[in-house]
C-alpha cells in the first residue's frame, strides 16, 4: 500500500511515496518497506529506537516531536496512538460484519463468550476474544492481553472475516481504550458490565478509569447503535446517561434494569431458575450455572443478542443451554464426601465478594476461599479483599498470586491485615492442597484470582501453574487413598 493512501487525508511533505509493506511496533521487526511507528510509552520508548529503525530499512516513520533530518518520509503526530490506529485499520482492512465490544471490570469474558454462544446457537458463524484467546466452534486460540495491540486486534478481525467469521464480541480494557487500539475498529454494538476497583497501578484515581472505559461509548460507538448496559450500579447509571446523550439505543439491564430486568433467582445445586422481566413481558427460564454474577453476564448477553438480531424467542431458548467459561467458577472436581472444588478468575474486592456471595445459596456448609493478590498491582486492594474473605467465606487461605516483583511474604501480610484469622501458606499447591484436606460434607472450595491462566509470575520467571490441574492432582490422590 502506498503510503499516500495509508496516511490520507495528510499530504506528504516531501514527495516521495513509498510502498508500505508492513506496519511495526517493534523496531527489532522493522525490514525494508517497513512504517514504524516510534510511539511514547509508560516503559519504553519508540523514539529511542528511530535509528535501529531506519538501519533496518523502514521506509516510514510515524511519531511523536521534530525530526526534520530525517532521509525517509516522517509523519509528525499530536497523537501518534490514534492516527496510527487508523493506519492499521486500513493496512488490515477487514471485520466480522457483526462486531460487538464489552467494556466493564467484572464479566467481560463471560458475557461475551455466553453471546457468542448464543449467536452460534441461532445458527450464526460467532467468535469472540479477549482474555482468555480467540474463540470459535473450532476451539481456543490464545491472545496476549485482554485488548490485543493495535496490529494484533485487526490482524485477528482480518483473519477471522476471511475464515468466515459474521459474528464476533471482543472485550475492551481500559488500557485499551485510553491507548486509542480500538480507533478505526467499526463496532455493530456496545456494552458495560460493571465499575470496581482495578488496574489502580495504571489509572490514578476511578475517575480515569471510569472516562477510560467511558470512550467506547462517547467516542468510539456509531450513533444509533446499541449499548446494552447494566445499571444496577452508579457507573452504570452514569454511563448509560452518557450513551444515551451521545446517540447510542441504550438498553438497560440487570436488577435495576429499566428493558430486560432481573425480578427473582432461584438456586439450585449447580443451576438458578430465573424470572425476568422483559419490556413488561414476565419470563421464567433456567441458567444450567451457579452464582449470581453469571445470572448478570448472561442478562448482558441476551440483551446484545438480541440487539444484533436473534429474536427473543432462540436467545432465551440458547440460555438455558449455555457453557461456562474456562476460569469462571469452572467445577474442578469433587472430593469423596461431594464437596465440590472450583476455579474463579475474581481478582478484585468487588470480583471476590460476588463470587463468595454467589457460591452461599449453592452451599450447605462452609464456603472455603484460597486467594491471594498480585504483586505491581494496587495495593490498596489487599486488605479490603482479606476483609471481603473474612466476611463472606467461613475459611480462608492467603496464598501467593503472581507476585511479579514484589516480595511475596509482603503482599500476603497486606492481606492478611483484612483477615487475620485466615491460614498464610506462600506456596500455592500446598494451600490448594490443605483446602481440599478441609473440605467436609456440604462444604466448598474456590480457589481465586488466577482463573484460566497457566503459569505464575515470580520475578521475571513465569513458572507453569495451572489451579484446576493442581486441584485436580490433588483430588485424584486423595481419592486413591
Amino acid at each position: 500500500m502506498k503510503l499516500s493512501t495509508l496516511i490520507a487525508p495528510r499530504k506528504l511533505l516531501n514527495g516521495y511515496d513509498p510502498e508500505i509493506s508492513s506496519l511495526c511496533l517493534d523496531s527489532r521487526l522493522v525490514r525494508e518497506g517497513s512504517l514504524f511507528a516510534a510511539l511514547p510509552g509508560e516503559l519504553v520508548d519508540g523514539r529511542d529506537y528511530i535509528e535501529s529503525a531506519l538501519a533496518k530499512g523502514a521506509s516510514a516513520i510515524l511519531s511523536l516531536g521534530e525530526y526534520a533530518d530525517l532521509t525517509v518520509p516522517y509523519i509528525q503526530s499530536d497523537n501518534p496512538r490514534l492516527d496510527f490506529a487508523h493506519m492499521v485499520s486500513k493496512f488490515y482492512a477487514g471485520q466480522p460484519e457483526m462486531l460487538v465490544a464489552m467494556t466493564g471490570t467484572n464479566g467481560k469474558s463471560s458475557t461475551v463468550e455466553f453471546l457468542r454462544q448464543i449467536w452460534a446457537y441461532a445458527g450464526l458463524n460467532a467468535a469472540c476474544f479477549g482474555t482468555l484467546g480467540i474463540t470459535t466452534n473450532t476451539g481456543v486460540t490464545p491472545l496476549s492481553h485482554t485488548t490485543p495491540d493495535v496490529l494484533s486486534l485487526h490482524q485477528t478481525l482480518q483473519n477471522l472475516a476471511r475464515d468466515g467469521i459474521t459474528h464476533a464480541g471482543m472485550e475492551a480494557s481500559s488500557h485499551g481504550l485510553k491507548q486509542y487500539r480500538l480507533d478505526g475498529v467499526k463496532l455493530s454494538a456496545v456494552g458495560f458490565t460493571n465499575l470496581t476497583q482495578d488496574h489502580f497501578d495504571y489509572h490514578p484515581d476511578m475517575e480515569d478509569y471510569f472516562t477510560a472505559k467511558a470512550r467506547l461509548f462517547t467516542e468510539l460507538a456509531p450513533k444509533s447503535i446499541p449499548a446494552v448496559i447494566n445499571v444496577d450500579g452508579e457507573y452504570g447509571q452514569r454511563m448509560a446517561e452518557l450513551a444515551q446523550a451521545s446517540g447510542l439505543e441504550v438498553m438497560r439491564v440487570g436488577w435495576s434494569g429499566d428493558d430486560l430486568r432481573i425480578c427473582e433467582i432461584t438456586p439450585r445445586s449447580a443451576s438458578q431458575s430465573l424470572t425476568l422481566v422483559w419490556d413488561g413481558e414476565r419470563i421464567n427460564i433456567e441458567l444450567p450455572l451457579a452464582g449470581e454474577f453469571q445470572v448478570l453476564n448472561a442478562v448482558s448477553a441476551l440483551g446484545l443478542a438480541v440487539k444484533t438480531g436473534v429474536s427473543r424467542e432462540v436467545a432465551l431458548e440458547a440460555v438455558t443451554h449455555l457453557t461456562g467459561v474456562a476460569g469462571r467458577m469452572e467445577k474442578a472436581g469433587v472430593t469423596a464426601t461431594g464437596a465440590p472444588v472450583f476455579i474463579d478468575f475474581a481478582h478484585t474486592p468487588d470480583g471476590l465478594e460476588k463470587l463468595l456471595r454467589g457460591l452461599r445459596p449453592h452451599t450447605m456448609g462452609r464456603v472455603i476461599v484460597v486467594f491471594g493478590c498480585g504483586g505491581d498491582r494496587d495495593p490498596d486492594k489487599r486488605a479490603k479483599m482479606g476483609a471481603i474473605a473474612a466476611k463472606f467465606a467461613e475459611h480462608a487461605i492467603v496464598t501467593d498470586d503472581n507476585p511479579r516483583s514484589e516480595v511475596p511474604a509482603i503482599i500476603r501480610k497486606a492481606v492478611m491485615v483484612g483477615c487475620p484469622e485466615a491460614d498464610e501458606i506462600g506456596d500455592r499447591a500446598e494451600a490448594i492442597a490443605h483446602g481440599i484436606l478441609l473440605l467436609k460434607r456440604g462444604d466448598c472450595l474456590v480457589i481465586a484470582g488466577k482463573g484460566h491462566e497457566s503459569g505464575q509470575i515470580v520475578g521475571d520467571e513465569i513458572i507453569p501453574f495451572r489451579d484446576v490441574s493442581v486441584a485436580r492432582e490433588i483430588l485424584a490422590k486423595a481419592r486413591q487413598k
